[in-house]
């Protein structure tokens, strides 16, 4: 247990001071940049913040999910959307950087609570930590919609990589229910929700 929590420490940093890579094309790769105004530019960049963050918080999720669950399909399915996740990493690094904003100073503080989040789920049992990581994806993909109606309607870059990370989630989602995930109570799924609202709404600004 002592090695697996270094390993996951050592992801954690990497998380959060490394520049992240993904091993699959950028989404938006063969669309040209256009003119933004500032404040089209200021919003767009502060949705991709929101983006990020959101990014780094399911890394902390499936960190502390995997270190504490039973089953290795398990963990190989935690696994294989965190290698995901990494990529939605740098995607969201590189748009940010092209729109002039700034990932959050709250990544830290929040990386620690959901890793926590995560080590609680995965203790639970199998069953449930599945079921926490498709109700974690389904609403992650309610968000990123969102965002979609929310980016400035010439923003195709921005556009094209949110569209991609939503139908990544989609699949994180059905990949957990076929493991044998399992449906999670209402007020779960409520605190879930009011948690989100709270990391959107302060990583928007900070």
């Amino acid at each position: 247990m002592l090695d697996r929590l270094i390993i996951e420490f050592d992801k954690g940093l990497r998380t959060l001071m490394a520049e992240a890579h993904s091993g699959r094309p950028h989404p938006d790769r063969q669309l040209e940049d256009v003119t933004l105004s500032e404040s089209e530019k200021k919003h767009a960049a502060a949705l991709m913040r929101v983006n990020h963050c959101g990014e780094v918080c399911a890394q902390a999720l499936y960190s502390g999910q995997s270190l504490t669950a039973g089953n290795q399909e398990t963990v190989a399915a935690l696994q294989q959307a965190a290698r995901e996740e990494t990529e939605h990493l740098a995607w969201c690094e590189k748009r940010i950087k092209e729109l002039g904003g700034r990932t959050s100073t709250l990544n830290p503080l929040l990386y620690g609570s959901s890793f926590l989040l995560g080590a609680v789920a995965g203790a639970l049992g199998d069953r449930w930590n599945l079921g926490f990581l498709a109700e974690t994806e389904r609403q992650v993909g309610r968000h990123l919609e969102s965002h979609l109606q929310k980016l400035p309607e010439k923003d195709s870059k921005s556009r094209a990589i949110i569209e991609q990370m939503r139908d990544d989630e989609a699949q994180h989602a059905e990949t957990a229910i076929r493991h044998g995930g399992t449906e999670l109570p209402a007020p779960v799924k409520a605190a879930m929700q009011a948690a989100a609202r709270t990391m959107t709404t302060s990583t928007y600004y900070l």
